[in-house]
């Protein structure tokens, strides 16, 4: 079993790697300087606060089809704390992809990583796997699709989403109501907590937490992340289909026994009873890199 001290070292010395293999911008870039800067100070001076976010990071491949042009995919990528005992987060992307595409290319690497890689650096090995199989997934489609009348592509399927986002901290009472107003407009439910740290959870119709993701990080803050995200394809899936998948009926502001010195630390293990209730608990460890109890 790994220390939490040896797995950072894995970490930092994977991202020395790809950047010397990958000088450039346009094929490897570290999207959250922040969370190295801590992973770094974690290691270097043996500092005991374990660091409070992942390592986030893209790769872009270029893989090439067969009539000889290329097509790029870009690799969004997170470490979780436990990496590489836990599995990398990677969600692969190209323009050239159908949603049902993207979800099926991203869920076959993560069956081969889970079957190839377990508690092993893999990043170069899931490059290598988007580089070799990522164009299949795009003709695979184009050919089945030519046969397919338009009524059958009208019946894309619905994709369900609940982002979990976390903040530095969330005081302001502007963008507090921004976040009950806007999941309100865009029909999604969850739930925020104010305070220090900041916790929004959203969840409906992807297009519509993808709409929300994109004003709230237009605001300013000292700090904000999705740290996990959850998609779950409805096969045509109408309302009822969306409701049933809902852990939250609505989208409310939640506070837990604020304390500390502004009062407004908020109290952790409420937040997790609160989750539990709401069958998420796991989510708790993603936050905070803790087992809630």
């Amino acid at each position: 079993e790994m220390t939490n001290r040896e797995e950072a070292e894995i970490q930092i010395s994977e991202l020395d790697l790809l950047s010397s293999m990958f000088p450039y911008e346009e094929e490897f870039v570290v999207t959250d300087q922040l969370a190295v800067a801590e992973l770094k100070h974690y290691v270097e001076n043996q500092s005991a606060e374990v660091p409070s976010s992942k390592v986030q990071f893209m790769l872009n491949v270029k893989a090439e089809v067969p009539d000889a042009s290329t097509v790029e995919f870009s690799m969004c990528c997170a470490l979780p704390f436990k990496y590489p005992a836990f599995l990398p987060e990677i969600t692969v992307r190209s323009p050239l992809l159908s949603r049902s595409q993207q979800i099926h290319l991203n869920s076959d690497l993560k069956t081969y990583l889970m079957q190839n890689c377990s508690g092993e650096p893999c990043m170069l090995s899931a490059r290598e796997w988007v580089k070799d199989h990522a164009v299949a997934y795009i003709e695979r489609e184009l050919s089945s699709s030519s046969v397919t009348t338009p009524d059958a592509m009208q019946s894309e399927d619905i994709i369900f989403t609940r982002l979990w986002i976390y903040s530095h901290h969330i005081y302001n009472k502007q963008k507090r109501k921004n976040i009950i107003d806007w999941a309100k407009e865009l029909s999604l439910s969850g739930f925020c907590m104010p305070g220090k740290p900041g916790v929004v959870c959203v969840e409906g119709l992807q297009s519509g937490c993808e709409e929300f993701w994109s004003r709230i990080r237009r605001l300013t803050w000292k700090r904000i992340l999705i740290r996990h995200r959850e998609d779950v394809s409805l096969e045509g899936g109408g309302r009822d289909e969306i409701q049933k998948q809902r852990k939250f009926s609505t989208l409310e502001e939640k506070c837990f026994d604020a304390h500390g010195s502004r009062g407004n630390h908020m109290d952790l293990g409420q937040l997790y009873h609160f989750l539990e209730e709401k069958g998420c608990a796991d989510i708790f460890q993603m936050y905070f890199g803790v087992e809630g109890h």
